[in-house]
């Protein structure tokens, strides 16, 4: 058990088990969220309580493996392993209102979608909280740059590990953690249609990033496995359902594929389905992965598509592109690590 991964309650239950005063677990839990690498850092900790911690549970930092940082825009790619020998990836990009963290919350990914990266190799394991949690609190440091958003879209599919990523929300967002608002924070799922419903339950007020990359289930099944097990209709009902239960406008992440989904009667296929839906479409310029047949739509293309969302009331943006020069793709770094190792 890492102590990150408990919530100041459980923490202050714990230290009354060692038989430790209740105002411990604040400063325990202080000191942990700001990042520390060695119990020996929490000065007002008494030491022979900092040895008994450091016994039972130790605190286990990331360690950079690779660090990219962009000369175009400036961001920066870490590649971190964990305590296990395994490595994840955290991108860190600088936007005009803060500066956002993509997180993985996943070692690998089961999703197995045909133009991404992260899935190559498949889902090695999930993510614990405090290893979430330790990507943004030690980017932060070694950055040395304040981050004020989140995004759970790096490797991995957060709702297939939906309660250490709960767990992660409520401790990132905690007054005496990071205190990062749920409404900095987004996160993206390709559509596992029961887990939404769960999700939706708990009204949280934060960013749902609906990975739909296609308009028809023709098109979703060639490029997203996920779409047999839950069809586009399915999911889109859900979303449905998940605006209802939130009042929290949907934002549809939509990868441009040359010749596959770019089309202006596929646009027009996505006016008609999502009628009556609020929701915010982000058009993302195909990245390359050497190993995915697929190359991303033309400018022009790209342009057509948004004007015709936009022409029917959908507001639509373009991704603005990040990282190009530093493998910023999702999962990109994490193989090429391993093929050289």
């Amino acid at each position: 058990m890492n102590l990150k991964s408990l919530t100041q309650p459980e923490i202050a239950q714990l230290l009354k088990d060692m038989q430790q005063p209740s105002f411990r677990a604040k400063q325990l839990y202080t000191w942990l969220h700001k990042g520390v690498r060695s119990y020996d850092e929490m000065a007002n900790i008494p030491k022979p309580l900092r040895q008994q911690l450091q016994e039972k549970y130790p605190i286990c930092p990331p360690e950079v493996v690779r660090k990219q940082e962009s000369k175009k825009d400036g961001t920066i790619k870490y590649l971190w392993k964990l305590s296990d020998g395994n490595c994840v990836e955290t991108v860190l990009m600088r936007y005009h209102y803060g500066n956002t963290v993509c997180i993985s919350t996943e070692v690998g990914c089961a999703m197995g979608c045909a133009f991404c990266a992260s899935t190559l190799g498949g889902l090695v394991r999930r993510l614990e909280p405090f290893e979430m949690l330790d990507q943004v609190l030690f980017t932060q440091i070694d950055s040395g740059l304040p981050v004020s958003h989140i995004v759970l879209m790096g490797i991995g599919e957060p709702l297939d590990n939906f309660d250490n990523v709960m767990r992660f929300l409520e401790l990132v967002n905690s007054a005496d953690g990071m205190n990062i608002s749920m409404r900095h924070i987004s996160l993206s799922t390709c559509g596992l249609v029961p887990k939404i419903d769960q999700l939706a339950e708990k009204k949280l007020q934060l960013t749902l990033s609906v990975s739909l990359h296609a308009p028809n289930d023709a098109i979703r099944n060639t490029i997203m496995p996920v779409n047999k097990a839950y069809p586009s209709q399915e999911l889109i009902d859900a979303c449905r359902r998940y605006y209802d239960a939130t009042k929290r406008r949907i934002s549809f992440e939509y990868a441009m594929i040359d010749g596959v989904n770019d089309s202006k009667e596929n646009a027009q296929e996505l006016i008609r389905r999502l009628k009556g839906l609020p929701a915010h479409f982000n058009l993302i310029p195909l990245n390359h992965v050497e190993e995915s047949p697929h190359k991303p739509s033309s400018r022009k293309a790209v342009e057509a598509f948004q004007k015709t969302l936009e022409a029917a009331g959908i507001t639509a943006t373009v991704r603005r592109t990040l990282g190009g020069d530093i493998d910023a793709s999702c999962g990109q770094l994490r193989r090429k690590y391993t093929k050289e190792s």
